[in-house]
């Protein structure tokens, strides 16, 4: 029997990634191995610039409540080989009054004390961290993206190169469907105002022609 297939394509949610900041925590003589910032936080900040103007974002103190962050991870680059995690014990966070904050033990492994030096020594001198948005909004007056609900929490990195928003596809997508949006409305109103324009100058042309009918 022929049955019909209706296929059903599913979207997921696009990874992005922001720069956090970070410092290495001096405990005595002794190297500690500590590597802690703030991942996020709930300040707005510019993310992009579009022909002369800036949009913004900013991420709501709410948006981490449900978000999936079970088992975080520590990379470079965010790929290849795991420095620490989450499930591990090994990174600690903690969402405050600040933003999303981090704390990540990278000495229990040879591994991980050599990447200490590494960044210590200035070879990464960034963060950033991969997530998902489940939700957010946009605010024209301030041209600002708000985050209201982070679906996942993937990594924390150090970096080679700062995460540059700019450069991710989705984001200027976004922009752009934004700013496409603006321009829609924007060539609606003026159609409506000169549609009450020219309906304002009939109804004085009537009114007019009115009263001279009646002064005949």
């Amino acid at each position: 029997m022929n049955r019909d297939i209706e296929l059903v394509t599913i979207t997921r949610p696009k990874r992005e990634y922001r720069n956090m900041n970070f410092e290495v925590r001096e405990e005595g003589t002794e190297p500690s191995f500590l590597v802690e910032g703030y991942a996020s936080t709930f300040e707005p900040y510019k993310l992009i610039e579009i022909d002369g103007e800036d949009y913004n974002e900013r991420i709501e103190p709410t948006a981490f409540d449900n978000a999936d962050m079970t088992d975080v991870v520590y990379r470079i680059d965010h790929e290849g080989k795991v420095f620490a995690r989450s499930s591990a014990g090994t990174i600690k966070l903690d969402i405050d009054e600040h933003g999303l904050h981090q704390v990540t033990d990278l000495g229990r492994t040879r591994a991980g004390q050599e990447h200490f030096e590494e960044i210590k020594a200035g070879n990464y001198p960034q963060m950033s961290f991969a997530f998902t948005v489940a939700e957010d909004h946009y605010d024209a007056e301030t041209r600002t993206r708000i985050i209201d609900r982070i679906g996942k929490v993937f990594d924390i990195s150090a970096v080679s190169f700062p995460a540059n928003p700019t450069t991710e596809l989705h984001v200027r997508d976004y922009f752009n469907g934004v700013i496409e949006a603006e321009k829609a409305a924007e060539a609606e109103r003026l159609k409506a105002e000169e549609a009450r324009r020219s309906d304002l100058e009939r109804r004085q042309k009537l009114s007019k022609h009115i009263q001279e009918v009646i002064t005949k």
